[in-house]
């Protein structure tokens, strides 16, 4: 992609932009777009990136232009090949027992590591960022505490790692790994095959869920859930509290991450109203990851099973 132009929006206008095919049809030179959350839990300051392969026409700049009703900053970037350099500068990482490396870097494995081939591409969570590797010690630990899962729930799976590291620890449980983006469950399943990861719907297999949140007929019939994890925004994290709550298990365990240090407090106090305790919270650097537990409940007062949805766009994996 040589070309980028940046265009100031609002989130509902970013969201909109995903699911109108007929206006991605007029342009001459189809860009990617990427949605960019400016300001956390404010949805009046996103922005919108397309990047094209070619310096884009007066046309292609007018529809983004009249469609999000902003100026466009085109830029032309240095004429690189991204996919190399991405790949180059990536390093193998190393959390709790688990080693991830790509095709291009698998370099010394430590001795009884668990390696799992994640190559670079199009969905989130290679465990090179502090949100996927803090997940991944913090079940490592958890495995090692001894606690012991058997329904397990990965939301917002990404490339579906933390789904494949939880089926690894715990081998005779029943996971579940969704997206709101079919790419990134197409990736999962390109992942799994290269990791000999079973995919299915039985015990010791991960089955995989195109959904928003928890909004599938098969994710909340495969509830309740004692272990769930979720590496996403903390604007959707907040959304999505009274949903987790009617899925987990009282007593289950709930993982949270995606969110920043200072976001950590308007999160927790979401999971708070909703039955749930924070038990356990391991920074790194700027992100931390929550451990949370839902309490237990006793006579008439349950939880409402809540929608299951939020409003996050596909594809929206954070600004990192």
């Amino acid at each position: 992609m040589n070309w980028k132009a940046t265009l100031p929006c609002t989130r509902a206008m970013a969201e909109s932009l995903h699911v109108d095919d007929d206006w991605l049809e007029q342009f001459e030179n189809l860009p990617t777009l990427v949605a960019d959350e400016l300001e956390a839990f404010n949805d009046a300051k996103w922005s919108i990136q397309a990047y094209f392969n070619a310096k884009p026409g007066k046309h292609d700049v007018a529809l983004l232009e009249t469609r999000l009703g902003t100026k466009a900053q085109l830029e032309k970037l240095p004429d690189v090949d991204w996919l190399t350099l991405s790949q180059q500068s990536i390093v193998p990482v190393e959390a709790g027992r688990f080693y991830v490396h790509t095709s291009t870097n698998k370099g010394a494995v430590p001795k009884h590591a668990k390696t799992f081939l994640i190559e670079a591409g199009q969905a989130f969570g290679t465990g090179g960022h502090e949100t996927t590797s803090g997940c991944l010690a913090m079940i490592d630990r958890m495995a090692s505490a001894g606690q012991r899962f058997h329904h397990i729930a990965d939301i917002g799976t990404g490339t579906g790692l933390l789904a494949f590291a939880a089926l690894h620890l715990w081998p005779r449980a029943s996971v579940t790994a969704s997206d709101i983006d079919p790419v990134s469950i197409d990736v999962t399943r390109d992942n799994a095959a290269a990791n000999a990861v079973p995919l299915g719907r039985k015990q010791g297999q991960v089955a995989l869920f195109v959904a928003t949140g928890t909004d599938h007929p098969a994710i909340n019939a495969r509830a309740p859930y004692d272990l769930l994890i979720a590496n996403i925004l903390a604007g959707p994290l907040v959304e999505l509290a009274p949903s987790f709550a009617s899925v987990i298990a009282e007593g289950g365990s709930l993982i949270l991450a995606g969110l920043l240090n200072t976001q950590a407090q308007t999160v927790v106090a979401a999971y708070r109203r909703n039955g749930f305790v924070l038990v356990e919270r391991k920074d790194n650097g700027d992100w931390p990851c929550l451990r949370l537990v839902k309490r237990r409940r006793y006579g008439h007062r349950r939880p409402i099973r809540a929608s299951g949805r939020t409003s996050q766009p596909p594809g929206d994996f954070g600004t990192w």
